[in-house]
């Protein structure tokens, strides 16, 4: 009787709770993983200033960070923030700097966001 009481006690205290927050856990990592297998299997720079492209086509130099987002909202693989550049709030992606010209690059380095992920 007493054994079966502390059982019940420690089930009471592991729980579901303990179980949701593991869960929760491994599913933020997960994701995470996946955005970072993701960038790079598209051939994009990981973390650090990435040159991002807004819908109205403007490039700028954003901090990316796979998982982490103060100043803007995370969309999958966008992001919805303020463009420096036009001056409005749109969605944004990485551009591969492999595939921009030397006048794309150097205007995408001095049009930058600020300086927060």
């Amino acid at each position: 009787m007493f054994s079966s009481t502390i059982r019940r006690s420690r089930a009471r205290a592991v729980g579901p709770r303990g179980g949701h927050r593991r869960r929760a856990l491994i599913i933020s990592v997960a994701v995470i993983v996946v955005e970072i297998v993701a960038m790079r299997l598209r051939g994009y720079r990981m973390g650090g200033n990435v040159v991002v492209r807004c819908q109205k086509g403007h490039l700028f130099t954003t901090i990316w960070v796979p998982g982490a987002s103060l100043k803007s909202v995370r969309l999958g693989w966008w992001r919805f923030q303020h463009c420096p550049v036009g001056h409005h709030w749109s969605i944004v992606a990485p551009v591969k700097e492999s595939e921009l010209t030397e006048e794309e690059k150097r205007s995408a380095s001095e049009n930058k966001d600020i300086r927060i992920p």
